[in-house]
């Protein structure tokens, strides 16, 4: 039984601003001056087209006042439309080459952000891998990266270029005119982005609850189609739509809350951004009819307040889908915030690259999932190099927790597990797994092909090597005989294949990887007699000159064993060889003469 890790914190704890903090590294990174640069240059571009279209309605302005004059001066109006039409192309020139730069920089930090997430992913302890739900997390770090670049885009370049405007606009129309100008604009863009944001903030959690809601439905889609198998055996693919509706129907409800309260949002920014236009027209037109103010002046205005409200319009929509995208970010970064169980001392070796047998030694090791539940209790135990031992006992024993602690999954207690004298603690986890080699009971391969999940063991190993690897497993005939050969995809979780050729694949993978200390977890269990006896003869072959541990059930897989240890509710309670055991007339006599009972009433049915 495992330990249930805390409880991480809800999205609803962590501000945005702790979520931009975090992405901004990823903008300016370390040591990246190419990156760098483009960020500077993307800003100068993003500056230069700001200014070049804030002075757009100014030489408008200009030509439209020109027009009015004699005749003479048409020559003037023309070239100041020219320019008028230049300031035009300028202004959309540089935003587009500000885009332009700074796609790499955008990319890069969705790649590096995406790499940096599922490298963590990996690091991550075996107590957070048995507690997650894989369907809900993907689709949580797809949203994560999706948000990135949403973010980027939408406010490096939407909501600093807007404000940015929104000043200048400001300070042009007080120099220009009066301080009357000036603070309606000013107080009606308040107002939009004061509303914007408020209104936006309330419909967060719309937006959590279908990113929750969104979560769920994925993890129960793809729970159900892995377990296909399972679904069909009971006749429960009712009971499973049903499930997985009950989820879509909480993500319809949310989503239609979402969408009515924009409609509401949308609206009520229109009437903000109407009676802010529609007072300083008025003003606007006044001052035309007062003699204060130009025809050609009255466009400016008139000219600056649509320029400006129509980025308005638009910044409604970004800062809602910045805050949708740091929603999103949410969960992406709490996973990276997510400290690791087990990590590397600073002072950590790295054990020698050698293929010499290694000494494994377990000293009064003390270990339990969670504190109230201890399960090995002060075992100890050596295994000496190239010698073969074997851990039998009931289930629930301790068996399959001494290979974990052995490759370092979890750290013990107290006491030690030592690898050639030294405490794995002690070794890097790199070297010490790169070590060990391992066939399990329960084989699970890659959805690829026969060739790739047997050169797992070894990714660089040639061809010939992985032949020779299936062959020593018994399994290269058997791929010979397949349409694709080694070509054959194995499936989801290697399903195409049987159980006994998805164990000869691992034992073949075991084989490639050649290591010093080899762990067999029930490794024949899913072979028929025949089979296990010529399995048994490369594996045998396999441990000579390796430390070899050796978990089972089935007895006459371990009768070799150099040293068999019977263990008991996280106690070893007998020790020795096969023939040793059976003179004791103890637990290992009494379990062996049940197998033996057992196979004869087999072989009689």
């Amino acid at each position: 039984m495992k330990a249930s890790p805390p409880a991480a914190a809800s999205p609803l704890d962590r501000p945005a601003w702790k979520t931009i903090r975090d992405l901004l590294p990823y903008l300016w990174p370390k040591g990246e001056t190419a990156a760098r640069v483009r960020v500077v240059l993307a800003t100068a571009c993003l500056v230069l087209a700001k200014l070049a279209n804030v002075y757009v309605p100014i030489v408008y302005a200009q030509a439209v006042d020109m027009l009015g004059k004699a005749p003479a001066m048409v020559v003037i109006p023309i070239g100041l439309i020219g320019g008028y039409g230049l300031l035009r192309v300028a202004s959309s020139a540089f935003g587009e080459l500000r885009d332009a730069i700074f796609a790499s920089v955008q990319q890069g930090v969705v790649r590096k952000a995406g790499m940096q997430s599922f490298r963590h992913m990996h690091r991550l302890s075996l107590r957070f891998h048995l507690d997650r739900q894989t369907g809900g997390l993907s689709r949580s770090l797809e949203r994560g990266t999706a948000g990135i670049e949403q973010v980027l885009r939408l406010a490096v370049f939407n909501i600093l270029p807007t404000l940015f405007e929104v000043v200048l606009v400001t300070l042009i129309l007080w120099k220009m005119f009066d301080w009357r100008f000036a603070a309606v604009t000013f107080v009606a863009v308040g107002l939009y982005l004061f509303f914007t944001a408020g209104f936006t903030n309330w419909r967060l959690k719309f937006r959590r609850i279908m990113n929750d809601t969104d979560s769920d439905a994925r993890t129960k889609a793809l729970d159900s189609l892995l377990n296909y198998e399972t679904v069909k055996y009971f006749g429960n693919e009712a009971h499973e739509a049903a499930r997985y509706d009950a989820s879509l129907a909480r993500y319809q409800r949310a989503a239609v809350k979402s969408q009515v309260t924009l409609n509401m949002l949308n609206m009520g920014q229109a009437a903000i951004i109407a009676v802010g236009l529609a007072i300083v027209m008025l003003m606007a037109a006044q001052g035309v009819k007062d003699g204060t103010m130009t025809v050609g002046k009255f466009v400016l205005v008139n000219t600056y307040l649509i320029q400006l409200y129509q980025p308005l319009n638009f910044i409604g929509f970004v800062y809602r889908e910045i805050k949708q995208g740091l929603v999103d970010m949410e969960y992406m970064f709490r996973l990276l915030g997510t400290q690791a169980e087990i990590t590397d001392r600073p002072d950590a070796v790295a054990l020698p690259v050698t293929h010499d047998a290694a000494e494994v030694e377990f000293e009064n090791v003390v270990f339990g999932y969670r504190p109230d539940r201890t399960i090995l209790h002060g075992l100890s135990f050596t295994v000496q190099p190239g010698q073969t031992v074997a851990i039998v006992g009931p289930t629930g024993a301790g068996k399959s927790t001494i290979s974990r602690l052995l490759f370092r999954f979890y750290d013990v207690n107290s006491g030690a597990v030592r690898i050639d004298g030294r405490d794995a603690r002690d070794i890097t986890q790199a070297s010490l797994r790169a070590s060990i080699g391992v066939v399990p009971q329960d084989t699970v391969l890659f959805n690829d092909t026969i060739r790739y999940n047997i050169a797992y063991g070894r990714p660089d190993a040639t061809d010939a090597e992985v032949e020779e690897a299936a062959r020593l497993a018994q399994v290269h005939d058997f791929v010979l005989r397949l349409p694709e050969g080694y070509n054959t995809r194995v499936g989801e979780r290697g399903l195409k294949l049987s159980g006994g050729e998805k164990q000869r694949v691992a034992i073949a993978r075991t084989i490639l990887r050649n290591p010093r200390i080899l762990i067999l977890d029930e490794a024949t269990s899913a072979l028929d007699t025949a089979t296990e006896q010529e399995i048994q003869a490369a594996l045998r072959s396999l441990a000579r000159n390796r430390t070899t541990l050796t978990i089972a059930h089935r007895l006459s897989t371990v009768v070799d064993a150099d040293q068999i240890l019977v263990l008991d509710q996280g106690v070893v309670v007998e020790r020795g060889t096969h023939h040793e055991l059976l003179a004791l007339s103890g637990v290992y006599a009494r379990m062996w003469a049940l197998q033996a009972e057992q196979n004869d009433l087999q072989a009689a049915a």
